[in-house]
Order: C-alpha cells, then sequence, then structure tokens
C-alpha cells in the first residue's frame, strides 16, 4: 500500500517511518510536516493510506480529511486519547493509535486498513461540503475556510481567481475550472468565461449583465438561457 505519513514531530515521524519500512505491505512514498503541503500532494497523487497526527498548528488532522474529495484510508496516530469517538464519525479512518507506538499494534492497524473494502473512501463530513457547505482556499500558507453561501461571485484574474464574498475578498491561484468543479450546482453557474455567480445574490438583471451588490457583471449570449431557467420568473 503506497503510504504517506503527516505529523509535525520529526521523531515521530522517522519511529512510523521505521515501522512503515519493517512491514512488507507498505510503500512510504513521501511525509510531510505540515498539513497544507500534504494537501497539495494528495491533490496531485494516489495514495492508500495516511498516518495522520491530530494536533497540527493551525490545522488539525480533522480538517485535512474535510478538505479532500474522496480520502484515501487513514490511521489516526496521535498521544490524546480524547478524539477517538470524533473519529468514528469518518468512514476512512480505519484505526485510533495512541503513542508511544508498539510494532503490533502498528501492525494491526495496518492489516485492518488492509482489509477494509476499497470503495470505503467518502467521509460523512466530507459528503457535507458536497452538498454546499464549504471549501477551503490556500492563502499565504494557510487553509481559510469559506462557506458556500457566503460567496457572491468568481472572477479569473489570469493565472489567479478572484473569490468574492460578504465579508472579504480572496486571490488564489487556482482556474475557473477547478473551482467550478468544487461548487455546488444549485447556487452557482457560470454566466461567462471569466465569471461565476451564486444566483441567489443576484440584485436586478438589465440586457446582457447581473448585478450583484456593486458589481456589475456581463452574461454571455451562450449562458444567457441557462440563466433565465434558473430564475423564479413570475
Amino acid at each position: 500500500m503506497k503510504s504517506i505519513i503527516i505529523d509535525d514531530e520529526k521523531m515521530a515521524r522517522a519511529i512510523i517511518g521505521q515501522l512503515i519500512s519493517a512491514n512488507k505491505n507498505l510503500n512510504l512514498i513521501s511525509e510531510f510536516s505540515n498539513a497544507i503541503e500534504a494537501i497539495k500532494f494528495l491533490n496531485q497523487n494516489e495514495v492508500d493510506l495516511i498516518f495522520l497526527d491530530i494536533h497540527m498548528p493551525n490545522f488539525t488532522g480533522f480538517d485535512l480529511i474535510q478538505t479532500l474529495k474522496n480520502p484515501p484510508k487513514v490511521i489516526l496516530i496521535t498521544s490524546d486519547k480524547n478524539f477517538a469517538l470524533d473519529a468514528f464519525e469518518y468512514e476512512c479512518i480505519v484505526d485510533y493509535i495512541v503513542k508511544p507506538i508498539t510494532p503490533e499494534r502498528f501492525n494491526k492497524a495496518v492489516q485492518k486498513a488492509m482489509s477494509v473494502s476499497s470503495s470505503n473512501g467518502v467521509t460523512k463530513k466530507s459528503t457535507e461540503n458536497e452538498t454546499g457547505k464549504e471549501l477551503y482556499v490556500n492563502i499565504d500558507r494557510r487553509l481559510i475556510k469559506i462557506n458556500f453561501e457566503s460567496i457572491k461571485l468568481v472572477e479569473a484574474k489570469g493565472d489567479y481567481i478572484l473569490i468574492k464574498t460578504e465579508g472579504k475578498n480572496y486571490t488564489v491561484h487556482s482556474t475557473m475550472k477547478k473551482i467550478e468543479e468544487k461548487l455546488p450546482d444549485d447556487l452557482f453557474l457560470k454566466i461567462h468565461r471569466s465569471y461565476i455567480i451564486n444566483t441567489k445574490k443576484i440584485i436586478d438583471i438589465e440586457d446582457n449583465s447581473v448585478l450583484i451588490d456593486n458589481d456589475v457583471i456581463p452574461v454571455s449570449r451562450s449562458n444567457r438561457p441557462e440563466l433565465i431557467k434558473r430564475l423564479n420568473l413570475l
């Protein structure tokens, strides 16, 4: 099983790495000291199993799991016994090991991960995200949570996108295609190659433009029929 370690403690990563090396069923492909770098890696690479610490600076192990659309199997390794019940809320978590780790306990957890069906991947909280709750954006090496309902519009800005919310604007290095895939279809609509809007935030529509707060946003001819279809016309 292709595995990674995510733990902010260097000693912990070394110990887990040794245990992985001694297990013929595991292949350690990378390790990370912070959640953000791990998420970037997971978005571009397939992994079978994550050995994950709960307590990390700025971002917990549970936060990390919630950012992944289809998380792999996870074994939590922590010095805190108090989150065992919380772990049961996540279908991708197959075991919970309390430090210090023994080889016997480690191998038992790995065997359990191998026996879990590969279809058991998406977490309950991740499913909630898909129904219109929130997304996380990477701003200055921090992951900021944005509620979908607070987003007014998204505008393409070259290699970046500008996300305008009710409280603040965020410039993110991403593409329109990528964020369009993340946003729920029942709330958002791409009305122009450079704009995605929250249809619930529309104040007025005139000719080939819509008004959201003080922003006048163009509507392309090809997208106008779908916009009209979405409206509750009298």
